[in-house]
């Protein structure tokens, strides 16, 4: 049986994107599963003592942007660090990750083309219209992706996505939680890589 992991994010996270693809390249290296959770930030943030980017003090907000220029430079990336369309209503786009894996189908392709669309191309991704032209793109049916994103059961499993995250000790994105061991943040990913290597039993928080 393979290993699965918890994979917790946002659309709306640029840490997220930035460790999105070094994060399928783990995936795919180590032969594990992904159970792809997209997660509502504002109420994992509220939950969890965390405060929204507004909210936060201005070192903090300042020291963001010299760390999102770092990384950027890291991963060998370009993009805007204030894109012209961020932040965004994220929910439809969060839910259209669920409703792809609702599908059977691997949400990676789409995440690739969404999260390049937010910050490479300072697209919208709150327009319904341009969630259904990435979901083409990525060779989906954006009807039918549509029509689950929008739906009851779809907007059940949001809801349930962050109950599982605050449940699991999750409190930011993106968040890999591995046999119970979360590993916050793509800067996070080399650590995640070290425990599938090696296949150490998961650390747990001890008084």
């Amino acid at each position: 049986m393979p290993r699965v992991i918890d994979y917790y994010f946002s659309l709306v996270s640029p840490w997220a994107y930035i460790g999105h693809v070094p994060f399928m390249e783990i995936v795919q290296r180590h032969g594990v599963e992904v159970n792809y959770k997209p997660v509502f930030l504002g109420r994992v943030f509220s939950e969890t003592g965390g405060l929204p980017l507004g909210q936060r003090h201005p070192v903090r907000q300042r020291y963001r942007l010299v760390e999102l220029q770092r990384w950027r430079e890291k991963r060998g990336l370009s993009f805007n660090i204030s894109p012209k369309h961020w932040p965004f209503d994220v929910n439809l786009a969060d839910r259209y990750v669920i409703a792809v894996s609702t599908t059977g189908k691997s949400p990676d392709a789409f995440l690739r083309r969404a999260f390049s669309a937010i910050w490479e191309e300072e697209r919208n991704l709150a327009d319904p219209l341009v969630l259904s032209e990435i979901a083409e793109q990525a060779g989906l049916d954006s009807s039918a992706v549509m029509d689950i994103a929008t739906g009851s059961t779809t907007e059940a499993i949001y809801a349930l996505n962050l109950e599982n995250a605050v449940a699991n000790d999750v409190f930011g994105s993106p968040a890999y939680v591995l046999d119970g061991e979360v590993f916050w943040g793509q800067d996070r990913l080399e650590l995640l890589d070290d425990a599938l290597a090696s296949g150490r039993a998961p650390y747990k928080p001890t008084a």
